[in-house]
């Protein structure tokens, strides 16, 4: 579904060229539960966002779906972000004048989906997140835990299948974060490809494999039956 081929990615810093990964080769299945762990700054987070379309590696290549992407238009990979990727992140992204039945209706705006559709299919994600009875909540109005449920909704409601989390229980406590992995857990027993940061080394028995990455490379990947 997903493969990396020799990608490198380097950023521009005080007139220097520094690498952010080097020659990164990975291959991810339709299905897999993937975990990234490693140090600060060891590239996590710029991984994650080529393979969430919202970066080009600055060389090799990134094929999606059979579909490489380095040199696709921008209106080809959004739609690629917008309708086969789903994204949460650590500060859940959510827009505080919005409810959170509008919260999650958003993708879909962008997508064009009419009015009533829209309100149809976000109410019914947020139901598949427990949160049937927050729609018209508005994100200072319910916990950490419930923010990032909505956002688990936004993400799920154009029916990805790909969810890419960064960090995604990395501000909830304890408790919101077994309920958040187990989320992740349903939707990855429900077939959906789940690849998520995380800094916790108590979350990486959810995942099915474990990647970890040293200064921009791959020291080490772990496979689980």
């Amino acid at each position: 579904m997903i493969t990396l081929y020799d990608v490198n990615k380097l950023y521009e810093k005080e007139g220097k060229l520094v690498p952010a990964l080097k020659d990164i080769n990975l291959s991810i299945n339709r299905g897999d539960f993937v975990a990234i762990t490693g140090p600060s700054g060891s590239g996590k987070s710029t991984l994650l966002t080529i393979l969430g379309c919202l970066d080009s590696p600055s060389t090799g290549q990134y094929v999606f779906n059979d579909q490489s992407i380095e040199d696709m238009p921008e209106e080809a990979m959004a739609a690629i972000r917008n309708r086969q990727i789903g994204f949460v992140f650590q500060s859940f992204n959510l827009i505080p004048a919005y409810t959170a039945l509008r919260n999650v209706e958003l993708p879909m705006l962008y997508a064009g989906v009419t009015a009533e559709v829209r309100t149809k299919r976000a109410t019914l994600a947020l139901g598949a997140v427990g949160l049937g009875d927050r729609l018209h909540h508005l994100p200072s109005e319910i916990s950490g835990g419930q923010q990032q449920r909505v956002a688990i909704a936004r993400a799920i409601v154009n029916n990805p299948n790909v969810i890419i989390a960064d960090e995604p229980t990395g501000a909830l406590d304890d408790e919101s974060t077994s309920e958040i992995m187990a989320l992740f857990s349903q939707l990855h027993r429900g077939g959906r490809t789940i690849i998520f940061v995380t800094h916790n080394m108590n979350l990486l028995s959810y995942a099915s494999r474990v990647i970890h990455l040293e200064k921009g490379e791959i020291t080490e990947q772990i496979s689980y039956a």
